[in-house]
């Protein structure tokens, strides 16, 4: 593919606050965007040219949204991939399918990263109620069991304490085929963001210091404190060995957590990232407009900081109900996401402050 000039219309798959602040920096950029989504109440399509509302196994709705792009990219890494494989032949998606087949299995996703290289927590796969016994002997207790398909922000989860509670771990998810993995005793956790394009320049944000509550991301930190600078390269160095393994053009995404022996590997997401929401004003080159440059075949910007600290804080469920306080805030960023009514565990918007 070649530069896709200005004025060239790109598909986004997924119609959440990820497809939103990429349309808008694509519009900043003088791209048109394609929002394809199932919902019918999409914040991304509020702020779009175009809007298909239809299932993602539709063929037919998918094929003429393909038809009306000159590149695909999506938003969030469970749009399912057999009907993306049928428009596959006559269309440019970024990053690849590869990319998404990986992502969306648990184990699959951990093995990549060992074959790599990449240190990851113990664990074992559980097909059924029958194994799940000998699983979590294998990888001890405490532990923590995730759907391998599917879940995110804490959904899908379950820990288990002793074998007493194990069905009614198994319960909480389902009775899924699960992934069995051993707890981690971490000091810290980060991410590792990087933008890569078609000529295979890979572009590194500096990583931040992230916290999670309840599985959901609460907040993220720069600088990130000398543990994870000590890490950050032996996590680059995995991060990056994964995008040229997939020949990846666009943002990806690798959580790890900070332990006495290293960096040890927990996730990939082959897209955008909430923890990196604080590079719109954090960073020379925000993730989304470096995605769409990467997407698009320009030249990928500068990941620099802006400020000496940097914080991101999402605002969950009731928290974007203080939104007059936040605006009266003169050193706060707000994003809010317009998805109505908040619920809790439910991201509404976020918050970033800069230090100079």
């Amino acid at each position: 593919m070649t530069m896709l000039p200005p004025g060239s219309t790109i598909g986004i798959l997924g119609g959440g606050q990820l497809g939103k602040m990429l349309a808008i920096a694509a519009a900043e950029m003088g791209y048109r965007c394609h929002i394809y989504a199932p919902e019918e109440n999409s914040v991304a399509a509020e702020v779009a040219a175009e809007f298909t509302c239809a299932d993602y196994d539709d063929v037919a709705a998918l094929s003429a949204f393909a038809d009306s792009c000159d590149v695909i990219t999506y938003e969030f890494e469970n749009v399912p991939v057999a009907p993306l494989r049928v428009i596959e032949e006559g269309a440019t998606i970024r990053p690849n399918i590869r990319a998404l087949e990986i992502a969306q299995d648990r184990v699959e996703e951990k093995n990549f990263a060992s074959a790599l290289g990449g240190r990851t927590a113990k664990f074992a796969t559980v097909t059924s109620p029958e194994d799940a016994a000998a699983a979590l002997d294998t990888v001890g207790y405490p532990a923590i069991l995730k759907t391998i398909r599917m879940g995110y922000d804490g959904k899908g989860q379950a820990r288990v304490h002793s074998a007493d509670g194990l069905s009614d771990a198994l319960g909480q998810i389902g009775q899924q085929t699960a992934i069995a993995e051993a707890m981690v005793q971490f000091e810290a956790e980060f991410s590792v963001i990087l933008a890569r394009n078609a000529q295979g320049e890979i572009r590194f944000w500096d990583s931040p210091r992230n916290r999670h509550d309840g599985g959901i991301l609460a907040l993220s930190v720069l600088p990130a404190g000398a543990l994870i600078e000590a890490q950050r390269q032996e996590a680059r160095k995995l991060a990056a060995a994964a995008a040229q393994a997939l020949d990846y053009i666009g943002v990806m995404t690798m959580e790890f957590f900070a332990t006495a022996e290293g960096p040890l590997f927990n996730e990939m997401a082959p897209r955008v990232h909430n923890s990196g929401h604080w590079t719109i004003e954090g960073a020379v080159t925000s993730q989304f407009e470096n995605h769409v440059r990467a997407v698009c075949d320009l030249p990928l910007g500068d990941t620099g900081l802006t400020a000496d600290r940097v914080e991101m804080e999402n605002l969950i469920g009731d928290a974007a109900n203080d939104f007059a306080k936040l605006f009266a805030d003169p050193n706060a960023k707000v994003h809010l996401y317009g998805k109505g009514a908040p619920s809790p565990g439910r991201k509404m918007g976020h918050v970033t402050r800069l230090y100079r």
